[in-house]
């Protein structure tokens, strides 16, 4: 649509996840039009961040040092392990308040479709963790749809085996949402884990 570096500019926003073609001209757009945009500032934390953030070797959660900065807080139960998808859902835990444990990033979740299985996420390092004993509970976080199911009853099965307590995040309806809005399996769900008030 524009000429030359423009078309460029919004094209490279485009292959961003979650920005299609009109948020990634906006994004242009206002990068071009903001006197005020320190694009040097932008363009200076994208490079740093490429060299500086890694990811936490033990449990694979975005850090600057070779562990982030949960795994290395003393404060933290290591009885508890609570299993995500990716380092963006330890943060939405986090800013819940509730959890007090550590954590374990898989990377992903298995789909088949998408070529993905088990020896393509984190599961084998999940299982040296918990080889110690120090473990008493894994609770599985992944998302509730089709592959984050898939994922928790893989790893469901796979820790039957061992002498640890496997809990699954409570699934159904939101807060402020509305029953008739509700589909079928979260109402299910809503039903299966309701408790005693």
């Amino acid at each position: 649509m524009y000429d030359g570096i423009v078309q460029e500019l919004i094209d490279e926003f485009g292959r961003l996840p979650g920005i299609g073609p009109k948020s990634a001209q906006r994004i242009a757009f206002h990068i071009l039009q903001t006197p005020s945009f320190d694009v040097k500032r932008l363009a200076e934390l994208l490079t740093e961040v490429r060299e500086r953030v890694r990811f936490c070797e033990i449990c694979g959660n975005v850090a600057e040092q070779e562990r982030c900065a949960i795994c290395r807080d003393p404060r933290r139960n290591a009885a508890l392990i609570c299993v995500v998808e990716d380092a963006k859902d330890v943060a939405a835990i986090e800013r819940t308040r509730e959890f007090r444990g550590l954590y374990h990033v898989l990377g992903g979740v298995i789909s088949p479709i998408a070529g993905v299985g088990p020896d393509d996420l984190r599961i084998a390092q999940l299982m040296t963790r918990l080889a110690d004993g120090t473990v008493q509970e894994v609770i599985l976080a992944t998302n509730p749809n089709l592959e984050g199911e898939a994922t928790a009853s893989y790893l469901s099965r796979l820790l039957t085996s061992m002498q640890i307590t496997v809990s699954r995040l409570a699934s159904g309806l939101p807060v402020g949402g509305d029953l008739e809005y509700a589909d079928e399996v979260t109402l299910g769900r809503a039903f299966e884990g309701r408790r005693v008030l």
